[in-house]
This record gives structure tokens, C-alpha cells and sequence, in this order.
């Protein structure tokens, strides 16, 4: 396996885009490997937007981004207020939210939610983030949750233990509104990394895995 790398070389990305659903997706997702991105390249610019979220869900996302991104040398965070649930019949107005976005940002890298993911909110950010950036290095994250449907993930980024600990410290930390669902926990989002670990064959312990729809490799 040749890992694909986002070192401090000159190929770094210099600029990544992290697109939410929902309030605490992206750390949900790829906490982890925002951890590790920012410890390779520091110097990472970051925008990072979340479609939906109530007064509360709001406060939340912009803790959980502040504990993530703590250590960034720039970053913009957005919460906006799409309806939870309503993707599919409110994809206009979402449509437009993209349209202004692609003028905004000009990103090496995206994370965004799985084309094949059950739930209709992802399934719309993912469809609109393809038809949005249609020339750029997207990586789906996956999200644990009762509809299933996690797939199976073809790129890994390997995650220590100390970062695993953090990733969730802060988790349960920012999303004191998630604590009493009974998915919400250390076990589930472990689990899930130790799992991608030994699928990758990676000597680290844990992993997060994405799905590459379409990669480029400059050699």
C-alpha cells in the first residue's frame, strides 16, 4: 500500500474545506484526521461550514470547532440554519448556499459526507459538494448511526492513541446535547477507528476511513 501523503512537503495542501450536515459531522467524521492534518501542516488554512443547527447546536459546532481547530493559523468557521431533515425538499435554497460557496473558496482538499450514506441530509451535501467542486480532491468521511449503511472505505488516515483520546475528549465535550443518546460514546467512535485500523493494515491502533471517489496523483 502506497500511503498518499499530506505532509510538509511542497505538494501540502495549503487550503481545506470541511463541509457539515449537522453540528457535529465533520468532527464526528474526520476529527481525528484534522488533528493529524494540523500536526503535519501547520500552516493548513481552514474553512469550515456547517448547514444546519438551532440556537444551541450552533453553540456546540462552534466549540467543537474551536477544540479542533485550537491549534490552526487560520480558520473561518460558518453555522447556518437549513432544517434538520428537510434537505431533500429545501435543495433550492441549499443549491444556492453552494453556488456563492464555489466563488468563495478555492480549497486543495474537501471533506464532505458519503454519496452512499442513508441519511438524506448527507446524501444531499455530498451530491451538491460533487456537482459544486468538480475539479478538486474530495474525501467522504462516514458517520456511525441506527440507519447503518458505513460501506467499505478505500483510503485511511491513521490515527495514534493520544489523537483517538482527544478526538473523543472533545466529542463529548463540545455535544453536551448528543451525551444521552446511547450511540453517543467513547466505545462507538473508537470502535468504528480500531476497526478501519486493522482494515487498512496500518501499524497504528486506529484509523479513519474515507471514501476516494476520484484521485489525482501528481508524480
Amino acid at each position: 500500500m502506497i500511503p498518499l501523503s499530506f505532509g510538509n512537503g511542497s505538494g501540502a495542501p495549503r487550503r481545506a474545506l470541511f463541509i457539515g450536515a449537522h453540528s457535529d459531522d465533520i468532527e464526528i467524521g474526520c476529527g481525528g484526521t484534522v488533528l493529524r492534518l494540523l500536526e503535519w501542516n501547520p500552516a493548513l488554512e481552514v474553512r469550515w461550514i456547517v448547514l444546519s443547527g438551532n440556537e444551541e447546536r450552533e453553540r456546540e459546532a462552534r466549540c467543537g470547532a474551536s477544540l479542533f481547530l485550537a491549534s490552526c493559523a487560520r480558520a473561518e468557521v460558518s453555522v447556518h440554519r437549513f432544517r434538520d431533515g428537510f434537505f431533500p425538499y429545501d435543495g433550492g435554497e441549499i443549491k444556492d448556499f453552494f453556488e456563492t460557496l464555489k466563488h468563495e473558496a478555492a480549497p486543495d482538499v474537501i471533506f464532505t459526507h458519503s454519496r452512499e450514506d442513508r441519511h438524506q441530509d448527507h446524501r444531499i451535501v455530498s451530491e451538491l459538494t460533487w456537482n459544486t467542486f468538480r475539479n478538486h480532491t474530495v474525501l467522504e468521511y462516514e458517520i456511525p448511526k441506527y440507519d447503518g449503511g458505513l460501506g467499505t472505505p478505500n483510503l485511511f488516515v491513521p490515527i495514534d492513541d493520544a489523537t483517538r483520546a482527544r478526538k473523543v475528549d472533545y466529542l463529548l465535550r463540545a455535544f453536551a446535547s448528543q451525551r444521552n443518546r446511547g450511540w453517543f460514546t467513547d466505545e462507538t467512535f473508537s470502535g468504528l477507528m480500531r476497526l478501519r485500523a486493522v482494515e487498512s493494515g496500518l501499524t497504528e491502533s486506529f484509523a479513519e476511513g474515507f471514501h476516494a471517489k476520484k484521485l489525482v496523483l501528481g508524480l
